[in-house]
């Protein structure tokens, strides 16, 4: 398994992320917050400012006239760094006093409704430096001039910057402590979380290798359940498999030191013999047990091959497969063997039938109950294979059959039927553990002519 680095250092940097965002999202609200907030204060001082100017506001000779008080201009010095501009103009339009050319407030710009005064605040740029405006237009009532006139009161942008700078560089520093205090509460967290598996851990690798029981019972979370109760299946199947290794291997070793024995001592006995017919008997003898351990270890390795191919099938390996055209190839290839015995092999697939296997083990499923069909019956019998849709496969023989009480028995390994069970009790044990890699169902039911009928119904493809 490729390591993917740590859990908890993934969970910290993703979090590190989603906070980083959040607070680079809050930053910028902060920022604007904080520009708001200086123009809020910065314009009222604009407007005092405005006011104080208005208050000076005389008439001479039918001329508006300005009396700009210190004051007026003196209220930015203490908190500001940026320079101010101020412009009064008569009812005319024209100049009185100030600077030259202040920007005039944009079209549709609206009074505002924060303060009581016929006020208005915008942005511009006065000199090719960005400038906050106010526009107070002020009534004159003098016996010789009436009309409105407007004082504006210009300052730059520079102390309302910093002001919102110092604010937001106060906020980001405490967001940046809560982002760092939250990374490490995590982290304490998840470690706590996480103490549990290192448990589980601990109580692994304390075992020994053959040791498969389940985990022991510790307290984990909800969502480390089902991983627990995983590991646990998984186990006992793991220790099922070892044990149906250990019963094969014990079975088969059984199995096979019976013959073996029997085959040596007959060749021994042959040995001290002098008359070469005994010899020829005794070779013969050795030929067909030979054979007959020959045919026991060929059902010993298709038994082995059957783990392969389940675990083939359960990580996809399957194929499609159509079971007429399996069972036409093993019929053609069966044929001359129940031409020999003077049986008859017959095939029945109208309709086609698809299903998903393994290649090797339905052949040798196939081979197994033909063989076992035409072993069990008379000379002059019959044999008749069937397909049918969906996925059906029937073997029906006219033989002795199998009495209902020994059905079930007779797919358990090394199971011998009396005198009949001149075998080595592994054919239909082989039916049923390629059944049962395919998930496939096997009866076994009277046959119409006396016999026996074998049903094998598969998952359709």
């Amino acid at each position: 398994m490729r390591e993917a680095g740590s859990l908890r250092g993934r969970l910290l940097r993703r979090l590190a992320l989603m906070l980083g965002a959040l607070l680079l999202i809050a930053s910028l609200s902060s920022y604007w917050n904080a520009r708001d907030a200086a123009d809020t204060a910065y314009d009222r001082t604009l407007l005092a400012s405005a006011r104080a100017i208005a208050g000076g506001l005389y008439e001479t000779d039918g001329r508006l006239k300005a009396d700009v008080p210190y004051v007026a201009l003196d209220i930015f010095a203490y908190d500001s760094a940026g320079r101010i501009f101020y412009q009064v103009i008569d009812p005319d339009g024209k100049l009185v006093s100030g600077y030259d050319h202040l920007p005039p407030p944009p079209p549709g710009t609206r009074r505002t409704d924060d303060y009581p005064a016929l006020a208005r605040f915008y942005d511009g740029e006065y000199e090719g430096v960005g400038v906050r405006v106010v526009s107070l237009l002020q009534p004159v009532s003098e016996p010789r001039l009436n009309g409105i006139a407007e004082i504006r009161v210009a300052e730059t942008d520079s102390a309302r910057e910093r002001l919102a700078r110092g604010l937001l560089a106060d906020s980001l520093w405490r967001l940046a402590l809560l982002v760092v205090a939250a990374l490490v509460l995590v982290w304490l967290a998840v470690s706590a979380a996480l103490r549990p598996l290192n448990k589980l851990r601990l109580a692994v690798e304390e075992r020994q290798a053959d040791d498969l029981r389940p985990l022991p019972e510790v307290s984990v979370q909800r969502e480390l359940r089902p991983l627990v109760d995983a590991l646990n299946q998984f186990t006992e199947r793991l220790r099922g498999l070892f044990q149906r290794q250990a019963d094969f291997i014990a079975d088969a070793s059984h199995e096979l030191r019976t013959p073996l024995a029997a085959l040596k001592a007959r060749v021994e006995l042959g040995l001290r013999e002098q008359d070469p017919k005994v010899w020829r008997s005794t070779l013969e003898e050795a030929a067909q047990n030979t054979d007959r351990l020959t045919h026991l270890a060929n059902q010993l390795l298709s038994l082995a091959r059957i783990e392969s191919g389940a675990r083939a099938i359960a990580e996809g390996g399957a194929e499609r497969i159509e079971l007429g055209h399996l069972a036409r190839e093993l019929g053609m290839a069966l044929a001359p063997l129940a031409h020999a015995r003077g049986i008859a092999l017959a095939l029945e697939a109208e309709d086609q039938a698809w299903v998903m296997g393994e290649p090797t083990l339905l052949n040798e499923l196939l081979c197994n109950l033909v063989d076992n069909a035409l072993a069990h019956t008379p000379k002059g019998g019959n044999v008749i294979l069937r397909v049918r849709s969906p996925a059906l496969l029937e073997v029906e023989d006219d033989g002795s059959g199998i009495p209902a009480e020994e059905r079930d028995k007779v797919f358990q390994r090394f199971y011998r039927r009396g005198a009949q069970g001149g075998g080595a009790g592994l054919g239909l044990a082989i039916v049923g553990e390629i059944c049962r890699a395919h998930q496939a169902e096997i009866s076994l039911h009277d046959g119409d002519g006396g016999g026996l009928k074998v049903r094998v119904s598969f998952p359709p493809a």
